[in-house]
């Protein structure tokens, strides 16, 4: 532990669905409930207004239209989210060259690495103009915990939201976390947390007093006396800068229970394609194959194989998922199918593998890209490019300009024309076919001042 409050911690309030009010002149002020909008959907994030109804992040969608039905249910736009989150990042790298991220929209940086705060007034006076730099530069909101350990200034972000700053002195700690709930703190899950409180530990402080002994004999060694650390404020975690990316994954869930196991290993196959492009894009090879099946009953099977040594070959990865499934029974129906690869690498060792069906072709990568049609004629969902009137999506008329679309349906698709510069946009409908309609990329949200701007 420090002896100054010099780690700081940032959360986006909010995130998508504030970037999505901010981009979206007449939802501001709105309950925005942004995530999968199928039968299956789960809400990603959920706006300060939607939250009111008791929409929560991870809920099913279904249930958040129960509670919130007059809610706007839009499909997340990750490119968007994430030019939003790279200018961020880039704010917080200007105060010191150790920034962790942990999300999009989360993060920890090491006041103290580049001499940016070395005490209270500093740290308070460095979270106050980022957060100020934030709203300035994309009109969104982001809370700000100081701390002398990264475990503090977490809690002390999620203190100050929303829209705030806390920071705990040094001395303090104890005190603050007493009367916390355990689930406060981290490693302390549904699970966890019910085991304790079958023990009578409801709160930080009664896990203090717990003592050692008795977490350690209720929880295991090192899950116990990791607790106890906490409880008591001690947190010797360092900010490091490189997270290390530990497997590349991809999963799909199916808005209907797949059957037929023909489709089942379409499927499979390409997610593992998809799972292979990601896995190049990282500049990554792995050497484990993971298999992830829900099936019709919500129980989730996970295989995995390891091979002889690391590759981002398609074929290579389509045959060891194709094997894993071989021992899964899908007879009930698959409701959620998942590729992904561990034990990551920065090199292939391709010639390991004569399992492999020759060498990778042109045609390979072709196949990839552009799946064929499944077996049964349907269009799978892992085959379906983002549909180009998804709610929240961005769009473009040659009359009418820029847009979003509210809704479609019925061979019709509804869209509501404004920008985020301009006022609450005129609604107007068009048949899906309309040649004067088109998908369209976001407006912008970030503002780089120049350096006489005084912004």
């Amino acid at each position: 532990m420090r002896n100054q409050p010099t780690i700081l911690h940032l959360d986006m309030d909010a995130f998508y669905a504030s970037a999505e009010q901010a981009a979206k002149p007449s939802l501001r002020g709105k309950a925005v409930v942004v995530g999968g909008i199928g039968p299956r959907g789960v809400v990603a994030t959920a706006s300060y207004e939607a939250r009111r109804f008791g929409v929560r992040s991870a809920m099913p969608t279904a249930q958040a239209r129960r509670l919130a039905p007059n809610a706007a249910y839009l499909v997340p736009r990750f490119a968007f989210y994430r030019e939003i989150s790279d200018h961020v990042m880039g704010l917080l790298r200007e105060l010191s060259p150790l920034v962790e991220p942990l999300s999009l929209d989360e993060a920890f940086v090491d006041l103290e690495a580049a001499g940016a705060a070395r005490d209270e007034a500093s740290a308070r006076s460095v979270g106050t103009r980022l957060r100020a730099d934030i709203k300035a530069t994309t009109g969104l909101t982001g809370s700000v915990g100081l701390a002398a350990s990264k475990m503090l200034a977490k809690v002390a972000s999620e203190e100050a939201k929303p829209d705030g700053l806390l920071l705990i002195p040094v001395g303090t700690e104890r005190a603050l976390l007493a009367p916390m709930p355990v689930r406060v703190l981290p490693g302390v899950g549904p699970a966890t947390g019910d085991q304790l409180r079958r023990a009578g530990i409801t709160t930080v402080g009664e896990l203090a007093e717990a003592g050692a002994d008795e977490l350690v004999r209720l929880l295991g060694k090192a899950h116990g006396a990791a607790l106890y650390a906490m409880a008591l404020a001690h947190d010797e975690r360092p900010v490091v800068a490189e997270r290390e990316t530990k497997s590349v994954s991809v999963e799909d869930t199916y808005d209907v229970d797949i059957h037929d196991r023909t489709r089942v290993r379409w499927e499979v196959q390409q997610l593992a394609d998809r799972c292979v492009r990601r896995l190049r894009d990282s500049g990554h090879s792995g050497r484990t194959v993971v298999l992830k099946v829900r099936r019709y009953d919500f129980s989730t099977l996970t295989r995995s194989e390891t091979l002889r040594g690391p590759t981002d070959d398609p074929s290579v990865v389509r045959e060891a998922a194709a094997r894993l499934l071989e021992s899964v029974d899908t007879t009930g129906g698959v409701r959620l199918l998942g590729v992904g690869v561990s034990g990551l690498a920065d090199y292939t060792q391709e010639d390991l593998f004569a399992q492999a069906a020759g060498a990778r072709t042109e045609a390979d990568g072709a196949a990839a890209e552009e799946p064929a049609a499944p077996p049964d004629g349907t269009e799978p969902t892992s085959a379906r490019p983002p549909a180009p009137w998804a709610a929240g999506h961005d769009v473009h008329h040659a009359e009418y300009g820029r847009g979003w679309v509210q809704g479609s349906g019925v061979g019709r698709v509804t869209v509501r024309f404004e920008t985020p510069y301009s006022g609450p946009g005129r609604v107007r409908t068009f048949a899906v076919d309309d040649p004067a309609l088109e998908p369209s990329g976001p407006v912008s949200l970030v503002h780089r001042p120049a350096p006489d701007d005084p912004a």
